[in-house]
């Protein structure tokens, strides 16, 4: 199982969480099943290139998302992909993956997504 999560850099499970999910520098993703940790850059629109960021998730196979928090348009494309999205997610990389195991975070849907961008 792959998941995602918006981080800051490219410190892997040190890396800060990014608490917006579409302007975030970086995407780390952790595979369960292997333990590999891969950091791609954000190359969407939002950071000045093309795409959507949920596009770049997609494209690596990732199954779970875990946020600080999203906004609808992104949480429906999640949905519509089969991606499970969790927000609230705090600190770095390493808390909110231990938080998700524990059941601590929220299942995102239209009701909790941002509607603003001030996270």
């Amino acid at each position: 199982m792959k998941i995602c999560i918006p981080t800051m850099g490219e410190a892997g499970m040190q890396e800060a969480i990014c608490q917006h999910f579409g302007r975030a520098p970086t995407f780390t993703i952790i595979d369960l099943d292997s333990g590999e940790i891969k950091v791609l850059p954000n190359v969407s629109e939002h950071m000045g290139g093309k795409g959507l960021p949920t596009e770049t998730i997609f494209a690596e196979g990732v199954q779970v998302m875990i946020v600080g928090g999203l906004g609808p348009k992104a949480v429906s494309l999640f949905n519509q992909a089969g991606v499970e999205v969790f927000v609230g997610a705090v600190g770095i990389v390493n808390d909110a993956v231990d938080d998700w195991r524990s059941e601590m975070l929220t299942r995102a849907d239209l009701d909790n997504a941002c509607k603003d961008h001030k996270h």
